[in-house]
C-alpha cells in the first residue's frame, strides 16, 4: 500500500519529519501536493470536506488506505512500528512518543521566533517582537532543549548512541532535522553551542550517513530550507549567545 503524505508544497516544515522516516525506511509514498494534477487543492478539499467523518485540522497528515492520521508525533507513532523505526518494547515506544512530543514543543518555539504575535501577520509586521523573542530563544531555549536531548543520549542504558533503545528510531531522524534546521536558521548561535553537545552531533552525523538518507538529501525530493518554512534565516534574529 502506498502512503499519501499531505503537506504544503515548496517547504520542508513539519512535513519533513514524516518524510525522513518514510525515506529512511524506503517506504512507498506520494508527496501529494507535489503531484501534477493533484496539488494543494486536493489537500484542502479533504480538510474542508463536509462528508469525511475524520477530517484533519491542518497538515501534515498521512493517508494509509482509509485511515487518516494527523499531527507529526501521532503520524510517527503510527508509522514507527510499521517501518521498523520504533522499539518493540511498549515502555520504550511510549518514551519515544514523549520525546517526539518534546521535539514538537521545540519546533513550535522555533516558529515563534519569527511569528511571535500572529501567524496571520507577516514577519515584517512583528520584527521588533521577533527580535525580543529570538534573544530569549537563543539564550535560554536552545540550550534548554538541546541539553535535554544530549542527556537522553548520554543516559540511554543501551549505550547505543540512539535516543531510544539499541537501534535507529524516528526520534533520531527528527533530531537530525532539528540540528539541520537550527544550523540554517541560527548559524552563529549553533557555532557557539555545538561544542557542548557531542552526542547530538555524533547522532546527526550517523543519520546523515545512512544510505537512504544520504540518497534523499542529494535528490530533488529534499526541498531546500527557505523563508516560508518553520526554520527561517533572518540574520537579525541570529545572535551570539
Amino acid at each position: 500500500m502506498t502512503y499519501g503524505l499531505y503537506y504544503w508544497d515548496g517547504i520542508q516544515g513539519r512535513g519533513e519529519f514524516v518524510r525522513l522516516a518514510l525515506e529512511d525506511a524506503g517506504a512507498d509514498y506520494i508527496d501529494v501536493t507535489r503531484e501534477p494534477g493533484r496539488g494543494t487543492r486536493e489537500m484542502m478539499k479533504l480538510m474542508e470536506s463536509t462528508a469525511e467523518p475524520r477530517i484533519p485540522f491542518a497538515p501534515p497528515f498521512l493517508r494509509d488506505g482509509d485511515q487518516i492520521i494527523s499531527h507529526v508525533a501521532n503520524i510517527l507513532s503510527y508509522l514507527g512500528p510499521r517501518l521498523g523505526l520504533a522499539p518493540k518494547e511498549e515502555a520504550l515506544r511510549w518514551f519515544a512518543n514523549g520525546l517526539q512530543l518534546t521535539i514538537t514543543d521545540f519546533i513550535a518555539e522555533v516558529h515563534d521566533t519569527h511569528h511571535p504575535i500572529a501567524t496571520s501577520k507577516y514577519y515584517e509586521e512583528q520584527k521588533v517582537e521577533a527580535k525580543d523573542r529570538a534573544v530569549e530563544f537563543v539564550t535560554n531555549r536552545i540550550p534548554k532543549f538541546l541539553g535535554y536531548f544530549e542527556r537522553v543520549l548520554e543516559q540511554n542504558p543501551d549505550g547505543s548512541g540512539h535516543a531510544v533503545g539499541c537501534s535507529i528510531s524516528y526520534v533520531d531522524l527528527s533530531l537530525f532535522q532539528v540540528i539541520e534546521g537550527l544550523r540554517y536558521a541560527f548559524p552563529k548561535a549553533m557555532r557557539h553551542y555545538e561544542r557542548q553537545y557531542s552526542e547530538l552531533l555524533k547522532l546527526h552525523a550517523s543519520v546523515k550517513a545512512r544510505p537512504n538518507i544520504a540518497a534523499y538529501l542529494a535528490s530533488p525530493r529534499r526541498l531546500a530550507f527557505n523563508e516560508n518554512g518553520i526554520f527561517r534565516r533572518y540574520p537579525e534574529l541570529d545572535i551570539e549567545p
